[in-house]
């Protein structure tokens, strides 16, 4: 099951199973991708993202179902716990999972992170307070947190 969305910082394309949702991913290009029969599932997704990014929604209530390690399930659920309008290290995140150590560990699932946005790896900044590499791009994760902080009137830079 996939279907795509139309987001003001590119095309996102979701693909889903009868257990959740497997990815959220932007689509570099001009290509539009073609989107199955509907899904209840995706179609959900597709409905939240738009409610996300016009403002109205700050959290999503989706079946997730990412593939991965069981570290990198881990590190996605805490993930998951960083507030909308906020931001956390990849230190922040290995302490909260007992290990300090485990920075780089904690900064690689934060890349595997299959479900963008859903899962907001964009949260995650450097501990000096710099942005970090995002799959997305840079400039993807900027207008993320910007849009997060107009939302939620903070301001994180």
């Amino acid at each position: 099951m996939t279907g795509t969305f139309n987001s003001p910082i590119g095309q996102i394309a979701i693909h889903a199973d009868e257990s959740g949702i497997l990815s959220v991913a932007f689509v570099e290009g001009d290509q539009p991708r073609e989107a199955d029969e509907p899904s209840p599932i995706v179609d959900h997704c597709l409905t939240q993202l738009s409610d996300y990014f016009s403002g109205q929604r700050r959290t999503f209530d989706l079946s997730l179902a990412p593939h991965g390690t069981e570290f990198e399930r881990q590190v996605w659920r805490e993930l998951e716990r960083i507030p909308f309008g906020d931001t956390c290290s990849y230190l922040d995140i290995a302490k909260r999972l007992d290990n300090a150590k485990a920075i780089r560990a904690v900064g690689r699932a934060n890349g595997a992170n299959p479900i963008a946005i859903v899962i907001p790896c964009h949260r995650v900044i450097g501990s000096d307070g710099t942005l970090t590499g995002y799959a997305g791009g840079l400039w993807r994760k900027r207008w993320l947190l910007d849009h997060e902080a107009r939302v939620a009137g903070t301001a994180l830079f």
